[in-house]
């Protein structure tokens, strides 16, 4: 189960990243890396090419050919016996500052953890990230922690902390009264885990989102606001196309949590190019999702995890309801053809532990094929990077990882990554020379 498993896999990742950096966070001594696989995987084809290699220059890849091609090569070669080139995976809905709630629940962390602590546990966590094979994130909201997604994405890219390509989304917004923390008398004012605004101030707030750093514009199309608790729409259809209209003028794109299916039905009207949650989702509205171009992110993991939280046994006790909800919108999704983004919701559950996902996405009834490309190829495309990232092609960023193993047959071998290199920079490499 990987709630228990986690302590001793962080044991392991704090001992394997200490050997590694004395030595091999850097980039080859050769102006250009010949990386020999067993096979390789270009986050499109059906099945694995055998008998390739991939020359890699600076950040770029720069040719794809059989390894006999590279007979007469200067490159410094990299041999990966027994390993299977792909693309970096892309996590499309993460938390950078956040951490597993069974250690400390939502609540506490946005009201008791500074934001000096968040942030330095989030270098933790892109670090974690990376090492697993993750070399992109899609960073969907601080959660009460201010801008500090922005400071974090400018160490990554300072090479101050090693992690993935951050693609922030700030504070997110919310309708008033719709958020938490809740539950503390009038008079004690509290930080929100996001920004609320209403109306014609949407326009500002997204606007200076945006000026913070933002990359995308998240909003809340639902939360748990109703008479009992229970999630309904917040923002009206209106609203959520200005906020979708300011952050297009600005060429950026947004994103919905919605886990109702009125919610869902007015963002996709409103024109995001995903959906987070779903699992009120019916088929009419994953319809109208298909028909509207917007991709849909199931984060199974975290609804897996909250449930191991609460008591869940896998095989031993009933499966609860959320769980069943959230498999049942899968199966409508399946159906209505939707397109798949893989994102977590990672956060909830450990960073460095995002591939749980693809292998629910794969239980859940997705094919295996289809799991690796909404992983890599998949999501490039969703998020407009599919011109550089998600793929092993000519001229293409060079994010290149290596598994053991067949992931078009069996997706969990992702869960075991022997090799990572981003933007040309070798950060583990596990094989032997």
């Amino acid at each position: 189960m990987k709630i228990v498993q986690r302590f001793c896999q962080k044991l392991f990742a704090v001992a394997g990243f200490v050997a590694f950096s004395m030595g091999s966070m850097v980039q080859a001594q050769s102006s250009q890396t010949l990386l020999v696989p067993s096979a390789l995987w270009d986050g499109d084809s059906s099945q694995l090419t055998r008998g390739h290699a991939v020359i890699v220059e600076g950040n770029k890849i720069i040719k794809i050919a059989p390894v006999a091609d590279f007979s007469s090569s200067k490159a410094h070669r990299i041999s990966l016996d027994g390993l299977t080139l792909i693309p970096g995976l892309i996590e499309g809905h993460s938390h950078i500052l956040l951490h597993p709630y069974d250690e400390t629940g939502w609540n506490d962390q946005v009201l008791k953890e500074s934001e000096a602590e968040r942030s330095i546990r989030a270098a933790n966590h892109v670090k974690a990230a990376l090492m697993a094979g993750f070399t992109s994130y899609r960073d969907l909201g601080t959660e009460g922690a201010g801008y500090a997604d922005y400071g974090i994405k400018q160490a990554v890219q300072k090479g101050v902390v090693p992690g993935p390509r951050l693609f922030i989304s700030s504070k997110a917004l919310v309708a008033t009264g719709s958020y938490g923390p809740k539950g503390f008398a009038d008079h004690v004012n509290v930080p929100l885990g996001a920004e609320a605004a209403d109306g014609a101030d949407l326009v500002r707030v997204v606007r200076d989102q945006i000026g913070h750093g933002a990359d995308w514009i998240k909003f809340y199309a639902d939360y748990r606001w109703g008479p009992n608790g229970q999630a309904m729409p917040s923002f009206s259809l209106e609203e959520m196309k200005t906020m979708v209209d300011t952050a297009a003028s600005s060429g950026r794109l947004a994103v919905a949590h919605a886990a109702t299916d009125e919610g869902m039905r007015r963002a996709t009207l409103a024109g995001v190019r995903t959906i987070e949650h779903g699992d009120g989702g019916s088929l009419e509205t994953f319809q109208l999702m298909k028909e509207r171009g917007v991709a849909w992110c199931p984060t199974l993991g975290a609804g897996e995890a909250i449930a191991e939280y609460r008591g869940w046994v896998r095989g031993e006790t009933p499966v609860p309801a959320r769980v069943t909800e959230q498999r049942d919108a899968f199966k409508r999704a399946l159906k209505a053809g939707v397109t798949f983004c893989m994102g977590s919701d990672v956060g909830v559950f450990d960073h460095g532990d995002s591939a749980w996902e693809l292998g629910l996405m794969v239980e859940y009834g997705l094919s295996p094929l289809a799991t690796m490309k909404a992983a890599t190829s998949g999501n490039a495309d969703i998020f407009n990077l599919g011109n550089r990232l998600g793929r092993l092609k000519t001229g293409y960023l060079a994010d290149i990882i290596a598994v053991k193993g067949n992931p078009l047959e069996d997706v969990t071998v992702t869960e075991h990554v022997h090799f990572v290199m981003k933007d040309g920079v070798i950060y583990k490499n596990e094989a032997k020379q």
